[in-house]
């Protein structure tokens, strides 16, 4: 999938220079199959990243209303939400506003600014981290400056027919033994993003290798470009676990 920035619904790759990203937030479902039924509480997330985007921290903070209305903080449950799959089937990807809808529908009031709800974050959860892999001298095509190679880690497998809006499914993706599921790419002048998503071993994790050819020194499309991508997983039904860079 070849697509234009404007054309595609891509507003939302571009951000302002400095900007600080959403939270991730969460339902939690009191069954894997009980998306009209009322949530049992709410999780938000953040990674910590590095300048180059590598993930080497997460937070997780919840509400609960059974829990005498208050908030709490845990990196277990964090890694519960990626390790547990009867967790996981019970976890559903939701944007700020819908949220905020559940929240006052489960009697909680305004849900908080993100601000407020970062100050909430009380066990941080270090992820390991190391610098690039670079097994061989990185080849960067001609008219560009740089290139990237990335990979995000998802716990469990989306569903694919709602990755159809950022990837062209791959022609036998629904078996599950076929390994690259889809692949999109996006050109933004001067740079060219191209991406696929595959099976890690089917219904148990799957990854995003994202490839960017940068050209200038800047890299400020590309963290919008990741986070746009990782949300479209997420809301697919993948849990992120870490962002690696290999190049």
């Amino acid at each position: 999938m070849t697509s234009d920035i404007r054309g595609r619904g891509w507003a939302g790759v571009t951000a302002e220079p400095g900007s600080q990203a959403a939270l991730d937030y969460y339902l939690i479902m009191p069954a894997a199959d009980a998306d009209g039924a009322p949530a049992e509480a709410i999780v938000v997330e953040e990674f910590t990243l590095t300048d180059d985007l590598r993930t080497v921290g997460l937070d997780t903070a919840g509400w609960w209303p059974a829990a005498d209305g208050g908030w709490w903080s845990s990196a277990v449950f964090g890694r519960a939400m990626r390790e547990d799959p009867g967790l996981r089937a019970r976890i559903r990807a939701v944007s700020r506003p819908e949220a905020e809808a559940a929240y006052r529908g489960l009697g909680g009031g305004e849900l908080p600014g993100e601000t407020r709800l970062r100050a909430l974050f009380h066990d941080h959860q270090p992820l390991p981290d190391s610098p690039p892999l670079r097994l061989t001298p990185p080849r960067v095509p001609d008219g560009f400056h740089d290139t990237r190679v990335y990979r995000v880690l998802f716990a469990g497998e989306p569903r694919l027919p709602l990755l159809a809006d950022v990837m062209a499914l791959a022609r036998e993706a629904g078996d599950p033994g076929t390994r690259i599921v889809g692949s999109g790419e996006l050109r933004t002048d001067p740079d060219v993003f191209t991406w696929e998503v595959r099976r890690i071993g089917p219904g148990v994790a799957c990854c995003l290798d994202l490839t960017a050819h940068l050209g200038t020194a800047s890299s400020e499309a590309l963290g919008p470009l990741l986070r746009r991508l990782t949300t479209a997983m997420r809301h697919a039904g993948a849990v992120p676990v870490t962002v690696e860079r290999f190049s």
